[in-house]
């Protein structure tokens, strides 16, 4: 699987940093006030600059030196996040010139000895830069981009300059019979326990304290010819719970480890059943189009009576409506019950998600599926579908050409799903459509 590549930007507080995230993103998710320190935590999301794909984090703002203690949290957590970055993106205010906080993260920076692109921002003229601007060659940090987040100016720029450090990302063929498993989940429900037992030895740290956990951990395997990297996440707990900055990266760790995964592994704890906070670790697997598997962990622990499991089973599923396609398993990673079977069941759900179905034989499903149930109408006008082709696998993905988009309503496009479920599988992993009108050429 290959990697896209990540870049963090860094700085003090309130020099623009979730301005310029903002801007980038095009989306309004980092949190801008004029008062230092309003993003503690690292916002994440994915960007595309001419063609390529990366990551952009958002963190809070480095005072190396204070002594408050959030600021000492949201320091150490900017560290964490240039430890997962490849580019560092390092922005200082042209209003203020440089400070003596400027300097010292100039300094840290240099330590990482990783790419590191200077942006002076608050330029918010355009033409001759300030004669003043110059002072920033005293940060030791080479040229640099003069911007203005605010007015969206020069920041092309600096995206072509990130382009140009990043590191290219190709599938190594040596990886190629790799599937990389990411177990995430609430605090403490056994994702640490259970890949110790899955590898048989104490690789990873097991406690009863929830959020012991920090980092993604990745451990490789072999099992019968095939190669697994299994990624242990900290644990994933309601927002409004999480008062440590650490713990907040480490769940933007969690959700990237989920980005990188081919097969996730949604641990549940049997005593607690599903709960508001596995729903949304599992629709975020979901959104992301990946293969899933429904771990309930510490069955040992309940007790069992008649159609017990099948009732469970029906309960998770009943709460996770959304995710009917992934198995549910029910296993003990204290005593091992089951988890030998999970081996068999990530590859089964990997195989299923990167299957492959020729157009012919896709065809002969839709036309089957449309002549027994007739395709919705709205004022006269009935939805036409005229075929369907593949066109990417994890997740599988359909360009269907119809007539109208707008009359290919979902409860009928459901019905198409189950149809290819039933015919070629598809079990543990989405299924996505792309809905095209006969005249698109975007497929």
């Amino acid at each position: 699987m290959s990697r896209q590549g990540t870049v963090a930007i860094l700085g003090r507080p309130n020099v623009g940093k979730s301005s310029f995230f903002n801007y980038v993103t095009g989306k309004r998710i980092s949190i801008v006030e004029d008062v230092p320190g309003v993003t503690r935590d690292r916002i994440y999301e994915e960007v595309e600059w001419s063609g390529r794909h990366f990551t952009l984090i958002d963190t809070g703002g480095l005072e190396p030196n204070s002594t408050d203690t959030i600021l000492q949290q949201m320091k150490r957590q900017a560290e964490l996040a240039v430890e997962l970055a490849d580019v560092i993106l390092f922005m200082v205010d042209m209003k203020d010139g440089v400070t003596a906080s400027d300097m010292d993260i100039a300094t840290l920076i240099r330590k990482t000895k990783k790419p590191v692109i200077l942006v002076v921002n608050k330029v918010d003229k355009v033409g001759e830069p300030p004669a003043d601007i110059y002072e920033f060659y005293n940060l030791g940090l080479g040229d640099f981009y003069s911007i203005s987040s605010a007015h969206g100016l020069g920041i092309g720029e600096v995206l072509d300059a990130v382009l140009a450090e990043l590191p290219a990302y190709e599938e190594d063929e040596e990886e190629s019979n790799l599937i990389r498993v990411a177990v995430v989940g609430k605090p403490n429900a056994g994702k640490s326990s259970l890949i110790n037992r899955i590898l048989g030895e104490e690789r990873v740290i097991v406690s009863d304290v929830p959020g012991t956990t920090r980092d993604a951990i990745d451990t490789y395997v072999t099992k019968d010819g095939q190669d697994f990297c299994f990624i242990d996440t900290a644990g994933m707990r309601k927002r409004g719970k999480i008062t440590d900055n650490i713990e907040r990266y480490s769940i933007m760790r969690s959700l990237t480890a989920v980005d990188r995964s081919d097969v996730v592994v949604i641990m549940v704890d049997a005593q607690d059943g599903v709960t508001e906070q596995d729903t949304k670790i599992a629709g975020y697997a979901h959104n992301k189009g990946k293969a899933c598997i429904i771990a309930i962990n510490k069955w040992d622990l309940i007790d069992k009576e008649t159609n017990t499991m099948d009732e469970y089973k029906k309960t998770v599923q009943d709460k996770l409506s959304f995710m009917l396609y992934a198995p549910v398993m029910f296993i003990s990673a204290l005593t091992g019950q089951r988890v030998t079977k999970l081996y068999e069941m990530i590859k089964f759900v990997a195989d299923q998600a990167s299957q492959r179905i020729s157009t012919g034989m896709l065809n002969d499903v839709l036309n089957e599926a449309v002549a027994m149930v007739q395709p919705p109408s709205d004022k006269g006008k009935r939805l036409k579908l005229y075929y369907m082709t593949q066109i990417k696998v994890n997740p599988p993905t359909f360009a269907v050409f119809v007539n109208r988009a707008d009359l290919a309503h979902f409860s009928y496009m459901r019905y198409i799903e189950n149809r290819l479920r039933q015919n070629f599988g598809f079990e543990g992993t989405p299924v996505v459509f792309k809905i095209r009108e006969k005249d698109s050429k975007d497929v």
